[in-house]
């Protein structure tokens, strides 16, 4: 590739587009979240900016839970009585103080901004698969070809710490194969843990095949060191070229670390960008690595610390689903993180504290693959594919709903009571709530048609959040203390704010199923939950799913205030941004 091919995605009118695209999607959060407040002006709306001398204006639909549908092809800018090119870098600036952006966050935020419009105008390369084409492809086929990233962020793919070659090489859009690196870890400074029944030297034969493992086991001893002192950690090529290398320089010349090359199989990048899934052999484990790379509000290290007992929350997770009635009734599976292996580095743990990037630098886990769970005319797809719309505006859902040739309801309620039911129970019955958004939510589909749920990335994102629960010693680190007021905004955040309400409007601005329909469906299938399990009534009455109203949790404004660590780990609801309420739109039900 020549320096000017790397580049040539960057072309004005690519560019043009993705501006129109992003400002289309800030102007819709920003109202949202109640930063901005359009003002209405003949047939359409106007946002101006803070020294009031420019305008945006646009023309949108106002739906459900504040929702802002706007038409980006309707949208202007304007000043001084003339039309302005819309231009993305300039719309941060222009509202600079409306959206609490500090003098130090400012230009972070705009290289974020900048690389996600890069990443846009790459997209924007692609040939352009329909979504009923896109239907009918395969499980890699949809992961590799979602668009937009997360609903809610506008800065969604930052990715700071990629070059364009490393862009191009690693972003999950780009579907390029990866090799991962293998390092080996003096036992002294690694630990590995795993699930029942796992034994390290079993484990990675199986990953790496004995041939592989064989020729690094030879590296070693050619360096007159013994295999046996070490253990084997995949590691992200950017983090070893571009942090292990240098940052962990004295590891390197001490042999705590030894690098062994490259493994055989190829791997996807998935859309959490650190995840990758094994395109050789899919039975395979997924790998997540740690890579030090600014990406939507944190840097994605992995600790190594929080490695230790990440296959022991799994296997605990995975016996209650077992052992629940409802969930195993539903079809809900987790795909285990069985294995993980962490590296310590001694001086740079003095320096910090746990919570440093600098204790994130070196770790992964090894997830279970979700292929070897299929039956036969099963397929899959994340469930982020649900929110995709392809560049004529047709949605991935509707494609689906398409070809079930099921009523857009009964497609609704069969997906409701895979993806939804599944949360309620899990709440209702154990205080615990997942971070159910659609990257972490694997669909199992036949025909179309949603037949369960795959719930992944369990040991960093669940919560119990009753104080008073028994937790064996391993898994106690996944208690949290959260006051009884925000524990259903687990369900009204991130389920109804984050996900259905873009799913409930794309479904109907293609005339698919009107608002109150997708809504009402959710209300059925709630009060179906309910009155399956009335042993639980006395929780239902406590917690409200019919609440009139519920906080709005604004996650850009978490980003706007600090767009390298957006939450306070040690303490997750205090860094809640509430502003207001939200109408519960299936109170009325």
């Amino acid at each position: 590739m020549t320096l000017a091919d790397a580049v040539a995605h960057l072309s004005p009118d690519r560019w043009e587009t993705a501006n129109r695209l992003l400002i289309r999607k800030a102007l819709a959060e920003f109202a949202h979240e109640r930063l901005i407040t359009p003002a209405q002006e003949g047939d359409g709306y106007v946002v101006r900016s803070d020294d009031g001398l420019t305008s945006y204006r646009f023309s949108a639909v106002q739906r459900a839970l504040d929702h802002w549908q706007v038409d980006a092809e309707s949208l202007t800018r304007h000043r001084d009585g003339g039309e302005l090119p819309l231009a993305a870098l300039d719309f941060f600036i222009e509202l600079k103080g409306s959206l609490g952006l500090s003098d130090e966050v400012l230009p972070v935020y705009l290289e974020e901004i900048s690389s996600t419009l890069s990443g846009t105008c790459y997209k924007l390369t692609k040939p352009r698969t329909t979504s009923a084409e896109l239907a009918d492809g395969g499980f890699q086929a949809i992961e590799t070809g979602m668009t937009e990233g997360h609903p809610c962020f506008v800065a969604n793919n930052g990715r700071l710490g990629f070059g364009i070659h490393e862009y191009l090489s690693y972003a999950p859009e780009t579907a390029s194969p990866v090799r991962l690196v293998w390092l080996a870890a003096h036992r002294s400074r690694a630990a590995f843990t795993a699930g029942v029944g796992i034994v390290y030297e079993d484990f990675i034969r199986q990953e790496l095949g004995a041939e592989t493992v064989d020729r690094f086991h030879d590296r070693l001893t050619g360096q007159g060191l013994d295999p046996a002192d070490y253990l084997l950690i995949p590691v992200h090529p950017w983090q070893w070229w571009n942090k292990l290398s240098v940052t962990f320089a004295a590891e390197v010349a001490r042999r705590h670390l030894v690098c062994l090359g490259e493994g055989e199989d190829e791997y996807l990048a998935q859309q959490s960008i650190r995840t990758f899934f094994n395109a050789s052999h899919p039975e395979k484990h997924y790998v997540k690595t740690a890579l030090s790379v600014l990406n939507m509000g944190f840097m994605r290290g992995l600790s190594a610390a929080y490695m230790e007992a990440t296959p022991a929350i799994n296997d605990w997770l995975a016996r209650l689903i077992e052992n629940d009635p409802v969930l195993k009734a539903s079809g809900l599976t987790v795909i285990r993180e069985r294995a993980a292996v962490g590296y310590r580095h001694l001086e740079y743990e003095q320096a910090t504290d746990r919570y440093s990037p600098y204790r994130k630098m070196l770790a992964a886990l090894w997830r279970e693959s979700p292929v070897p769970g299929l039956r036969e005319g099963e397929s899959l797809a994340t469930m982020a594919s649900l929110l995709h719309l392809d560049h004529a505006g047709a949605s991935f859902a509707g494609a689906l709903v398409t070809r079930s040739g099921l009523t857009p309801t009964e497609w609704l309620r069969r997906y409701l009571r895979a993806y939804y039911t599944p949360l309620l129970h899990s709440f209702y019955a154990y205080d615990l709530a997942f971070m159910p958004h659609g990257e972490n939510v694997i669909l199992v589909l036949e025909d179309g048609v949603v037949q369960r749920a795959v719930y992944k990335d369990i040991a960093e994102e669940i919560v119990v959040m009753d104080p008073d629960a028994v937790l064996p010693p391993e898994v106690r680190r996944i208690r949290v203390e959260v006051p009884d007021d925000k524990k259903l905004l687990s369900i009204f955040t991130d389920v109804f704010d984050c996900f259905f309400r873009f799913l409930a409007a794309h479904l109907a601005a293609e005339g698919i199923l009107e608002e109150d329909a997708f809504w009402r469906t959710v209300a059925e299938v709630t009060r179906e939950y309910q009155a399956a399990n009335p042993e639980l009534a006395e929780r239902f009455r406590r917690y409200d799913m019919f609440a009139p109203e519920f906080a709005l949790s604004c996650l850009n404004r978490l980003q706007l205030r600090d767009n390298k660590q957006m939450v306070d780990l040690t303490d997750p609801s205090a860094a809640l941004q509430l502003v207001g309420t939200l109408k519960n739109p299936i109170a009325g039900f």
